[in-house]
């Protein structure tokens, strides 16, 4: 087994499922903090600061700085930098707009901007919808924060924003580019964060269709743990497996 030198960590599903942490999580990260390894935890969520992150993690026994946070808000924020974008329409909650306005992009309800952006937007409704679809027939980049088509509520598997972005896509016909898992711009954006390069770091998640894949697409060496969304049937019909697979993260060794 290699000795990896930083990880890059899921949360749902592999620190936590909703706000019930997974007891495995927490001796697993402070062994991290331990050794002196160094890890960022990766997150598709773009309503939630990096702070927010941290502190949920902390209240839930795993140690977590904001700094060791890449939100794909965070992620999307910093592509837009990247692009010298100056303008933007952002459907999203203010987990994805601080982060936006603090890079120096203008937020505007007008249609005439240079990038669209569609973040999972919990008070989403018809005219924020045509807005975004009217700036992108206008020539407005379309920017997605990630895939996800559904996701975990209370009363069960909800709507995520890749179904707001296929709306959006259907409607003007146009791709947008995607930030979050399994796309490779927020894996590049953990990466940078933690600081070596790709052949030292382990991607460790839940999820093969996000987490698994995005090790895959960057480069990167994964470890997959049975806690969450994908399950061992569904795993083994895979024809590309991950680096590792164990149960739950106590089976991990780091030596």
């Amino acid at each position: 087994m290699k000795n990896y030198k930083g990880y890059l960590i899921d949360l749902d599903g592999t620190m936590y499922r909703g706000n019930e942490v997974i007891p495995e999580a927490v001796p697993f990260v402070q062994q991290l903090a331990d050794r002196n390894i160094p890890y960022v935890f990766v997150t598709n969520n773009s309503t939630k600061s990096t702070q927010e992150v941290a502190e949920k993690l902390n209240r839930l026994g795993i140690k977590a700085d904001h700094n060791q946070v890449v939100t794909s808000s965070m992620a999307t924020a910093k592509y837009l930098q990247d692009q010298s974008v100056k303008t933007c329409y952002c459907i999203g909650q203010s987990g994805l707009k601080e982060p936006i306005k603090e890079h120096g992009i203008q937020l505007t309800d007008s249609t005439d901007v240079d990038a669209v952006v569609v973040g999972l937007d919990r008070d989403i409704n018809y005219n924020k919808l045509a807005t975004a679809c009217i700036a992108i027939r206008k020539g407005a980049q379309f920017i997605s924060t990630n895939r996800d088509h559904a996701i975990p509520t209370e009363a069960g598997m909800g709507p995520g924003n890749g179904a707001f972005t296929a709306l959006v896509q259907t409607s003007t016909q146009q791709n947008p580019v995607f930030i979050g898992k399994p796309d490779t711009i927020i894996m590049k954006e953990a990466l940078d964060v933690l600081g070596f390069p790709k052949e030292d770091v382990l991607m460790v998640g839940d999820n093969y269709q996000t987490d698994i894949q995005s090790g895959f697409n960057a480069g990167v060496d994964t470890l997959f743990v049975h806690t969450g969304v994908t399950s061992k049937e569904e795993l083994v019909a895979f024809e590309e497996q991950p680096t590792y697979i164990i149960e739950n993260l106590s089976e991990w060794t780091f030596e």
